[in-house]
């Protein structure tokens, strides 16, 4: 039997791919509620000169758009990267209960940086911090990394 958050975070990393190849870092996101998806977020911010098009950030517009945004605050956010602080901000404003992510963020990780927005208990409105997962198929997402880091010194 494939435990889910392989099986999820394996849609995230092919997510991830696309993101890469239009020039991005490869950040794939999705949301899940009772083993469907809800919502598809794939990293643009580099295509779309957007900073705020992060993959998470889409993820949750997606799920808004396609109508079931109520169901945020009982679904699981999959996504290939730490949330960074920026999409913790907007985690925690919609209340996902759980976080499931591959690779560490260096600095601004929402989790493991000092700016830990996920785990703050310091904005009453936020409620109860998120059960965080980390480390699933680190590997496969490490080598979409350094696929990206060679993209990028091929352009300097």
């Amino acid at each position: 039997m494939v435990d889910s958050n392989n099986k999820f975070m394996q849609i995230c990393i092919e997510i991830a791919k696309i993101a890469l190849e239009s020039g991005n870092p490869p950040v794939g996101a999705i949301i899940v509620f009772n083993d469907k998806i809800l919502g598809i977020g794939v990293e643009s911010g580099k295509s779309t000169g957007d900073i705020t098009n992060h993959a998470e950030i889409l993820a949750v517009k997606d799920t808004i758009s396609n109508g079931k945004g109520k169901l945020l605050k009982e679904s699981v956010m999959y996504t290939t990267h730490e949330p960074c602080i920026m999409c913790s901000y907007v985690i925690r404003h919609y209340k996902i209960p759980k976080i499931v992510y591959s690779l560490p963020v260096d600095f601004i990780g929402g989790d493991t940086s000092k700016f830990s927005v996920l785990k703050t208990e310091h904005v009453p409105k936020w409620g109860k911090t998120p059960e965080i997962v980390s480390g699933i198929c680190e590997l496969d997402s490490q080598d979409l990394n350094l696929e990206f880091e060679k993209l990028l010194n091929q352009k300097s």
